[in-house]
């Protein structure tokens, strides 16, 4: 029976060898097939490193899949959205008021230099860079103002704080999109202090205010008042002038109040008549 199975025995070894050759040839097959292909994620860029040194003659990898040396090249992905980052940063007025700042960066790394960008700072540039710059602009520039300036003159404040932090990303090839300043809060003692000057500037323009429009109401009435009087004074003096003219017409001519009688007189006889039969006839006083 040994001499008719050896021959099968032999035959089942070969093939479970071939078997054992082709499962590790396609193992190593599949591991290097996996190393010579990368893909870059969208919204980002991939950094090509030779024996884990950045490329820099290479440019950052769009999106899609890419070909690369197996087991020689890596590619590390870099994010080029744009990202956030806020910092609470603490610093002092120019006249020594504690101001504790919070700003806002929106911002993405320079699409085309995200290797360098790499090589120097790697991937936590946002603490080694983004964070020191905001919170050594934020100091350099609130001491410049004292703290009723951070708050009437805050748009100047934000734009000498966004030049700033703007042209220290830039130099790390960060580029800002939006700076927020989000809050200044002072202490409350001191914010305290301003709500009660504020208020006392707004009750002064509201009493200048008040004693404008009395002037103005004043200035109204005594108008009105010298009106009023030159319109009696001009009657009065249509009145007397009237008066003298009437006085003058009867003494150049005694007839002349007759002739007033005659032109007021309606064409009808009254029931009563005086001496000499002329009828009593109202003259009116004024014309």
């Amino acid at each position: 029976m040994s001499k008719y199975q050896s021959p099968k025995v032999n035959v089942n070894m070969s093939a479970a060898k071939g078997i054992g050759i082709a499962i590790l040839l396609l193992i190593i097959v599949g591991v290097v097939a996996s190393a010579s292909v990368k893909i870059v994620d969208a919204g980002h860029r991939g950094v090509l490193l030779h024996w884990n040194a950045v490329d820099l003659s290479q440019p950052p990898l769009e999106e899609g899949i890419h070909f690369v040396v197996p087991f020689q090249d890596e590619v590390v992905d870099i994010e080029v959205r744009t990202l956030k980052y806020a910092s609470e940063a603490r610093s002092a007025s120019r006249d020594l008021q504690t101001v504790e700042t919070t700003v806002t960066v929106n911002y993405h790394p320079d699409k085309e230099q995200v290797h360098t960008l790499y090589k120097n700072l790697g991937l936590d540039y946002e603490n080694r860079v983004i964070q020191p710059a905001i919170e050594e602009t934020v100091k350099q520039v609130t001491a410049n103002y004292n703290a009723e300036e951070l708050i009437t003159k805050r748009p100047l404040v934000k734009q000498d704080i966004e030049f700033s932090i703007r042209e220290r990303l830039n130099q790390f090839n960060v580029v800002t999109e939006v700076i927020s300043i989000t809050d200044f809060e002072f202490s409350a003692l001191f914010a305290s202090a301003i709500e009660s000057k504020v208020e006392a500037e707004q009750n002064a323009l509201r009493a200048e205010n008040d004693l404008k429009r009395i002037e103005v109401e004043a200035r109204q009435a005594e108008a009105n008042a010298i009106g009023l009087a030159n319109a009696n004074i001009a009657e009065a003096k249509g009145e007397a002038e009237a008066i003298a003219i009437i006085n003058r017409a009867l003494a150049e001519n005694p007839n002349y109040l007759d002739w007033l009688k005659t032109q007021a007189w309606d064409g009808k006889l009254p029931l009563v008549v005086g001496e000499g039969g002329t009828p009593f006839i109202q003259i009116p006083i004024k014309p």
